[in-house]
């Protein structure tokens, strides 16, 4: 508990005693009313102090002023012990709630520790701490053991583990190592590391999560606007209601002032909205820390209920579905061997800093010797054409074949197709594919399950290497070689396609998702090594770059959902009948109590299963921590 809960739980506790002697006592009658009112100051006076300072600021009717006229009047018709218990039970609720929102900030609350408070600078061979704002990218920083990573860099010395629960979710370390980047907020467990800054402290991992925690809560969903609306009107119409019941029907002559009066009171009581009012933002804020604790940064409520009606799933293919790490996993000679084909196509490839060259020279495995190669042209969407050991080299793809009048054919491996001639001779083709992730297919088998209607992947690639991707996945629809355009032209067409009601979600990680994630109902990035364009389009972050978390995400946004749903209707129905009862006067007091303060307890503690600990949503699998 906090200061002001612990003060107020005293509170409670006092004015509950209080209230009991005053029960049980012997009072003289005359003197009754004092003996009430004692308890009834102890644990009220902020409510109608509130209620006051409300109304001097032009903003009358809220839950403070409908509690103030309900207690007010009932000691006036003589109702003690209940105008006192009606305020002692409201301030039990409100240090409910209190407590229930603070568990639910707290696992937000959490993210915000990985904000470094300073850095080890390392500056003409001493060490110095500074703020972290003062590195500049290129500067050296040293990351003791125990110690927060404060700045994004690349390991310049040392090896260790860190600590990225807080970032991703995942419970184990992971080894990091010279060569390695590292994202500021993880924590340096063993080793001593020598990092140079890659990024200022505004542009880094930590500063950009820190933002986007911080400003989750001014996204409101729909239903959140819809309460706050209802509130607004909700509050005077019940007020004008009241004064209405307990002047006209004694003004008919339907019975005695007094009952309509203590009838009027009662109706005030039981119509505060305090359990809608509290608990839908709450279940918001709690999904919200939910699916932070597993390493989903969602920007705001409203994402989560676009998420929830989620119907389209599209995904972008390189460094999403699959790890964006190319491989030669054929090789297929004419006229040459092996070994000659994949040495002309490494030493042709040698100048290149392409991914897929990279692949090539690492399936060669030796040193090149790149004196050997005398002449180079790199041709942009074509290949490369250079002079090897006298001989005119071509290493490409079929364009280039037919650009130079070289006849080749394609293969049947998929995956991209490098085609090697000599001397203008077709001397044959390397076959080089992307690995699938291996969380890939259990994610659209997830997303099957949860009732996703269609998976759609984008890529750029060629259409076999995109169809035999999509094949092994099990994913409904395909559209290869596209450019960053025509990848929004088909999420255009994609969500003319869809339900009314239902929504499109895209998952990128490249910059050249940035176009698409914008434009999708929801666009879902990869933030580990995802980048900064699509991470700043994006709608929901993934830490750790697993497209598991999708089906996730949608599984807490549903469970959100349904709470917020179970919460609207509950609240309604039982205050809507026990208004009823209480305007034919077959309600009384105690079952106000019950619609106003019993009904916000429940209500909130229905949306605290949301920031439950564990895995309580169905089909969370027990890896990696979560």
């Amino acid at each position: 508990m906090t200061k002001k809960q612990k003060k107020m739980f005293a509170r409670i506790l006092v004015s509950a005693a209080l209230l009991v002697f005053a029960y049980i006592l012997p009072i003289p009658s005359s003197f009754r009313i004092f003996a009430f009112l004692l308890p009834y100051a102890v644990i009220g006076w902020d409510i109608l102090w509130k209620s006051v300072r409300s109304i001097l600021h032009g903003q009358v009717f809220d839950e403070n002023f409908l509690m103030s006229v309900a207690t007010i009047g009932a000691f006036c018709i003589g109702e003690y012990l209940e105008a006192s218990a009606v305020m002692l039970f409201y301030q039990v609720g409100e240090l409910f709630q209190s407590y229930a929102v603070g568990k639910s900030r707290k696992s937000i609350a959490e993210l915000m520790k990985i904000r470094p408070d300073s850095a080890n600078l390392e500056r003409d061979g001493e060490i110095q701490t500074v703020s972290p704002e003062a590195v500049l990218p290129g500067d050296i920083i040293v990351v003791r053991p125990g110690e927060k990573i404060p700045l994004d860099g690349i390991i310049l010395e040392g090896d260790s583990f860190a600590d990225t629960s807080a970032l991703t979710g995942e419970s184990l370390p992971r080894g990091i190592s010279a060569g390695d980047e590292v994202m500021s907020g993880c924590i340096n467990q063993t080793g001593l590391l020598r990092i140079q800054v890659t990024k200022p402290f505004g542009e880094s991992t930590v500063a950009k999560i820190l933002d986007l925690v911080e400003n989750a809560a001014e996204k409101k969903a729909p239903a959140e606007n819809f309460i706050t609306k209802f509130a607004r009107y909700y509050t005077p119409c019940v007020v004008v209601a009241a004064v209405l019941l307990a002047v006209v029907p004694p003004m008919a002559g339907m019975g005695a002032w007094a009952d309509w009066i203590e009838r009027a009171l009662i109706f005030l009581v039981i119509s505060c909205p305090c359990a809608l009012v509290i608990s839908v933002p709450l279940s918001f804020f709690s999904g919200i820390g939910r699916a932070s604790r597993s390493g989903i940064l969602v920007k705001g409520g409203n994402y989560l209920e676009v998420l929830s009606r989620t119907e389209t799933v599209v995904f972008d293919k390189t460094g999403t579905l699959t790890q964006g790490v190319f491989q030669v996993t054929a090789i297929h000679p004419d006229q040459v061997t092996k070994l000659q084909l994949l040495e002309y196509a490494a030493l042709a490839e040698g100048y290149s800093t392409h991914p897929i060259s990279h692949s090539i020279q690492e399936a060669y495995g030796k040193e090149l010797d790149l004196s050997r190669v005398t002449q180079y042209e790199e041709i942009p969407g074509h290949g490369i054409r250079a002079v090897i050991d006298g001989h005119d080299i071509s290493v490409g793809n079929g364009k280039l074949m037919e650009q130079s009048k070289i006849s080749w054919h394609a293969c049947h491996h998929p995956g991209t197709q490098i085609h090697v001639a000599v001397d203008g001779e077709y001397a044959g083709h390397l076959v080089i594919s992307d690995q699938i992730k291996p969380d890939a297919l259990e994610t659209i088998r997830a997303l099957k399950t949860e009732g996703v209607k269609k998976t759609v992947m984008l890529t750029g690639d060629a259409e076999v290497s995109g169809q035999a991707v999509a094949q092994q996945l099990g994913i409904d629809e395909v559209h290869a070689e596209l450019l960053p355009a025509g990848k929004v032209e088909q999420v255009e067409i994609l969500l003319s396609q869809k339900s009314a009601k239902g929504s499109l979600a895209f998952l990128g990680d490249g910059i050249n998702d940035a176009p698409v994630l914008s434009r999708a109902d929801v666009g879902i990035a990869m933030g580990g090594m995802g980048s900064d364009a699509a991470i700043e389009a994006a709608d929901i972050v993934l830490m750790d770059d697993n497209p598991w978390k999708v089906p996730e995400a949608i599984r807490i946004s549903r469970q959100t959902m349904r709470i917020v749903h179970q919460n609207i209707v509950f609240a309604l129905v039982v205050k809507g009948l026990v208004l009823l009862l209480g305007a034919i006067g077959l309600a009384t007091m105690w079952e106000a109590v019950f619609a106003d303060v019993g009904v916000s307890v429940l209500a909130i503690l229905n949306a605290m299963r949301l920031s439950a600990k564990g895995n309580f949503l169905p089909g969370n699998r027990k890896k990696s921590g979560q």
